[in-house]
């Protein structure tokens, strides 16, 4: 008995002993098994509790991840080119990428004419792009309208007109935009674009479409763009280039452009040719031949011709419309070989060409060009892209010198009736401008472009969505 009762004391000595090392590992065991039964959440569930901070300009704080809409932002963009007037309605999600508005990736709507063909009734200009901005509010959520731009760039046709008509014309359409729009408007935000505004926007756009802003300059494409007013050439350019460039007449502004996109500098050559877009060029043409027909016009037509509120003789030459003479004509118009190039390469009109390179060797030729190369024949219309040379503007442009008037319908069922009279001549100055003005090789592969295939989508290639990008940023 006594021997066990030792032992006993001796247990209990040792329990004694110990019992702060048998506390901690008793605690571990309790907090270890609490854990145990508690519910997980991983790293990424905790993430999504909290709000989203990456850019999204339409985010409204507080209300989370509740709303789809939270994460978009929308934008309004109308241009108000020479030959009518678009509206383009994007919207994108926090990364600046495009995404749906219904089925499409843009809302696209056009009317005609133009804002400049109201040029003594400005009310009645702003007026007619009632049914486009109804139209463009119906896709933009009613919550995010508030803080969706809109935007109003107006190109050539206004740029033209003279004795105030273009800035009562935009005051009047800031005026309308205040009254009838629930879309944030600024007046700033109405206005006139300079061409290398354009210019630029619109290289924006289809490098943004082809995923090529980001690269390196040399991977991203040239584009000329053939509105009806002017045409605008814009492409990337080396640093080097960029720091010899010249400086433009009035010395206070160069031909190059820096642009910050996507984490990459470029130096974007860009110059706008004011009266030489398509219908401007017409005007320019009958001003070479004003006594006598023109060997640009087709046979059996005798009328006249306006743009930009003047009145031109246009009528067919006694003798017929003819390539080669129109070409002659065509190239005084562009006064290739009249003015003096104090630069080492030039375009036409005496103006510096950007130095060539990488920048230019893929180009994107956009508007015009693809209409009436549609138009003609030779470019599939429902297709959005095609390649193509200059030389191909050049033989169409001999079909059509051969054509008359009276069988041009049948000849060209895509041409509107009022462009007919002008098929030789539009195509014939295409030709001339790619060849003679910039320069290319007649058999150079270029690249027609309506539409890029973006995200499985097509979207219209026109100055627009660079205007959008820059607003949403």
């Amino acid at each position: 008995m006594l021997k066990r009762t030792r032992q006993q004391e001796s247990l209990s000595d040792k329990i004694h002993r110990f019992r702060s090392v048998i506390l901690v590992i008793s605690v571990f065991i309790l907090i270890s098994f609490v854990l145990y039964l508690m519910p997980t959440r991983s790293p990424s569930d905790s993430m999504e509790a909290l709000p989203h901070r990456k850019f999204s300009p339409n985010y409204v704080h507080g209300r989370g991840s509740s709303s789809s809409s939270s994460y978009k932002s929308y934008a309004v963009i109308f241009d108000a080119g020479s030959s009518g007037s678009r509206v383009h309605v994007y919207c994108f999600d926090q990364h600046l990428d495009l995404v749906p508005i219904g089925k499409d990736l843009e809302l696209f709507q056009q009317i005609k004419p133009g804002l400049s063909a109201f040029a003594n009734d400005p009310k009645a200009a702003a007026d007619s792009l009632l049914s486009l901005l109804e139209q463009a509010e119906s896709v933009v959520p009613q919550e995010l309208r508030l803080n969706t731009p809109v935007r109003v760039g107006a190109t050539a046709g206004l740029r033209q007109l003279e004795g105030g008509a273009s800035d009562r014309i935009l005051q009047a359409v800031s005026i309308f935009l205040k009254d009838k729009s629930t879309l944030k408007s600024k007046a700033d935000w109405v206005t006139v674009l300079d061409g290398t505004q354009e210019g630029a926007y619109q290289w924006v756009t289809i490098n943004y479409l082809l995923g090529n802003l980001g690269k390196k300059y040399s991977n991203t494409v040239g584009v000329v763009d053939l509105g009806g007013g002017s045409v605008q050439m814009a492409y990337a350019i080396s640093e080097a280039d960029a720091a010899i460039a010249p400086r433009i007449s009035d010395g206070e502004d160069t031909y190059v452009k820096e642009m910050y996109l996507k984490g990459m500098k470029y130096y974007l050559y860009v110059h706008s040719y004011l009266h030489y877009g398509l219908l401007a060029a017409r005007a320019e043409i009958l001003k070479v031949v004003e006594d006598s027909g023109n060997p640009c016009i087709l046979v059996g037509y005798h009328g006249s011709y306006k743009y930009g509120g003047v009145d031109y003789e246009a009528s067919a030459s006694p003798s017929g419309s003819n390539m080669n003479r129109c070409k002659r004509v065509a190239i005084k118009a562009l006064k290739v070989n009249e003015s003096t190039c104090t630069h080492m390469k030039c375009t036409f009109g005496g103006i510096w060409n950007g130095g060539g390179g990488d920048g230019q060797k893929n180009l994107f030729v956009a508007s015009f060009f693809f209409d009436r190369a549609a138009e003609a024949g030779f470019v599939n219309p429902n297709m959005p892209v095609a390649k193509v040379r200059p030389m191909d503007f050049e033989d169409a442009a001999k079909r059509a010198c051969e054509t008359r008037l009276e069988d041009a319908k049948s000849a060209y069922p895509r041409v509107e009736e009022d462009n007919l009279p002008y098929l030789c001549m539009d195509l014939v100055y295409q030709f001339t401008l790619l060849v003679d003005g910039f320069a290319l090789d007649p058999w150079q592969e270029i690249t027609l472009v309506k539409k890029v295939q973006y995200q499985n989508s097509l979207v219209e290639a026109a100055w627009p969505l660079g205007s959008a990008i820059e607003v949403v940023s």
